[in-house]
């Protein structure tokens, strides 16, 4: 094959109908775009509109397959450190995606020496709150919510030998050191003597014995738990500066790149972030009739991209999705021949960032199709303030990676983005300080404009016995603000277990796998000012209707309808000239099937 990524005959580009879309340039030609099927509606037209202009960010240097392997490795040798550091040191595992929500908490103020990895100035490195936190809470151990008494029985013991072990250990005064040892002795005659104590019983001394004895083993452990964060930072500011200067090396002239553009006052429609022009060096492109990456499709329903020997795997609908995006928004590659590189590099990210969707369904999983339908119809929302380009339902979104997700529509991270009108969804991940600041610049949007603006914000909700217990770490305080906030319109809660969310690795997971049942509560905020109250006003027939709509099953029951009947009850606008598209699509017979996608024998 001497064509592998699809150039001489339009590669993935060739085999999608495309149509006019109302998101052009002023005076440019209309332009045919991609109509691709899924939970997503890309044709949705943005009613978002920005006080900055489109101009190219010359801090975004475009992405490279090679870099992006480099970040991989990094990021796992920052996650192995990690894990050592925790079990020398405390003798504990590290918390449950720790690391994803302390890149996620770093990027809030960042100095973007590189787009991954957190760098701060102090080269002793600082000390996250979140990650102290976290690590603190698992301090002497971690601490399950038993289902038996006899699992309850024998958590009081361990609990009870590891702070008496802890303390020994460490530099403590003496009279901590009696007061932790004397409990624990408590604690083991007490075990020896009780025989058939309820579960209630096992589970008050438990209580009691945290109560009295960790802030003590805590005070013991702080010293050691904060030189963890601060070598996570330091190896962290390391990382980023190795990234960084890898990637300049691949540059011609990285330094002498025009950047004294002056910005402009006005009202803009919202785009997506672009980079800046730089020009690679000879030796790291590709040579005549050599691709930098491979494709090879694997089955009819996904696909591998390969960069070296490293592949990278992506269902083949969500490749079609990308392209939809990528020819909404690239301007400098109309014909596609980076296309496969830049997803190669997406991919790679995001694998490195969520560890491989091992463990990241709390900080990257998003809403049911179903309720962003009902969003979009009922309270006009057009943009999401938190997404990616595999989980985002609109074209127009915010994201944590502009250098590589602008590509495909993202417009850079919530927090340097200044709307003055529109409609959002706002589903930060399960972060303290990410969700407060998120509140924060909402507030403060909603403060600077006159015009309609509308944030419909949701958060985890976590009250009541069960869920106190085994998730103690979060506060909720962001509950309590958005509750005493003074844009705040409407306020319900979705019970736990009574609504899904989807899965975070839906671009490679079966369809089947993809609805998670939540297992906490979900509150949902209207945050408007008084025009967007006026606009988009959240009335109980349009709130019952989103409650509905995350009913467990709501969004496969959408599905089947679809199946049975392409064009559902009521649909609006944008399901009516997708269900066109569709009908003329199979008539003429436009849409090639998944083996007319270039192959790598």
């Amino acid at each position: 094959m001497t064509d592998p990524l699809g150039i001489q005959h339009g590669g993935i580009h060739a085999s999608l109908k495309r149509r006019a879309s109302s998101g052009e340039h002023v005076g440019s030609p209309p332009a045919k775009r991609p109509i691709v099927s899924g939970p997503w509606d890309l044709e949705v037209s943005s009613n978002v509109y920005t006080r900055e202009p489109e101009t190219p960010r010359y801090d975004l240097y475009p992405p490279h397959p090679s870099i992006e392997q480099l970040r991989y490795q990094l990021l796992l040798k920052l996650r192995k450190c990690y894990q050592q550091a925790c079990k020398s040191r405390e003798q504990i595992d590290v918390p449950k995606e720790s690391l994803n929500r302390w890149l996620m908490e770093q990027k809030i103020n960042d100095s973007k020496v590189d787009p991954v990895f957190p760098c701060c100035e102090n080269p002793e490195g600082v000390i996250s709150g979140s990650m102290f936190k976290e690590i603190m809470n698992d301090v002497p151990m971690k601490l399950l919510k038993p289902r038996f008494t006899g699992d309850a029985r024998k958590q009081l013991a361990k609990f009870a030998e590891a702070c008496k072990k802890t303390i020994e250990t460490r530099s403590a005064s003496d009279a901590d050191r009696k007061m932790v040892k004397w409990k624990a002795d408590e604690t083991f005659t007490w075990l020896r003597e009780t025989v058939g104590a309820p579960y209630e019983a096992f589970q008050e001394r438990l209580t009691h014995l945290k109560e009295t004895v960790q802030p003590l083993v805590h005070e013991a452990a702080k010293s050691s738990v904060e030189g963890i964060c601060k070598k996570i930072s330091v190896l962290s500011r390391q990382y980023a500066r190795q990234s960084r200067d890898s990637h300049l090396s691949l540059f011609v002239d990285p330094q002498n790149v025009k950047k004294d553009y002056i910005g402009e006052s006005g009202r803009y429609k919202s785009q997506a972030a672009i980079c800046g022009e730089y020009q690679f060096k000879e030796d790291a492109l590709p040579q005549p009739q050599k691709p930098l990456v491979d494709y090879l499709q694997q089955d009819k329903d996904t696909v591998l991209i390969k960069h070296k020997s490293e592949p990278v795997r992506i269902s083949l609908n969500y490749l079609h999705k990308l392209d939809a995006l990528y020819k909404y928004h690239v301007t400098d590659d109309k014909k596609g021949e980076l296309f496969l590189t830049r997803v190669y590099c997406l991919v790679k990210r995001y694998n490195a960032f969520c560890n491989e969707y091992t463990l990241c369904q709390s900080t990257q999983g998003s809403i049911p199709t179903s309720v962003f339908e009902s969003i979009q119809r009922n309270f006009g929302v057009s943009f999401e303030c938190f997404s990616s380009p595999f989980n985002c339902y609109f074209r127009n979104y915010c994201s944590a990676f502009a250098d590589i997700d602008g590509f495909f529509g993202s417009s850079g991270t919530f927090f340097e983005y200044r709307p003055i009108s529109g409609s959002f969804e706002l589903n930060p991940p399960l972060c303290d300080d990410l969700i407060d600041a998120a509140v924060t610049h909402a507030e403060c949007l909603l403060a600077g404009t006159q015009e309609p603006l509308s944030f419909i914000m949701f958060v985890p909700e976590f009250d009541g016995g069960k869920e106190k217990d085994e998730i103690s770490k979060y506060d909720c305080l962001w509950i309590k603000r958005l509750q005493n906030s003074v844009w705040k319109r409407k306020q319900v809660t979705i019970p736990a277990f009574e609504h899904e969310y989807r899965s975070a690795a839906q671009h490679i997971l079966p369809k089947s796998e993809i609805p998670l049942r939540s297992h906490h509560a979900t509150a949902i905020f209207w945050l408007q000012n008084e025009a967007g109250f006026e606009e988009w006003k959240p009335t109980e027939e349009k709130v019952d209707s989103l409650i509905d709509a995350y009913r467990p099953g709501r969004e496969r029951e959408r599905d089947r309808q679809d199946l049975l009947s392409p064009e559902r009850q009521n649909p609006h606008q944008a399901d009516k000239a997708v269900a066109a598209a569709k009908a003329v699509s199979v008539g003429n017979s436009a849409i090639q099937p998944p083996s007319a996608m270039p192959t790598n024998a």
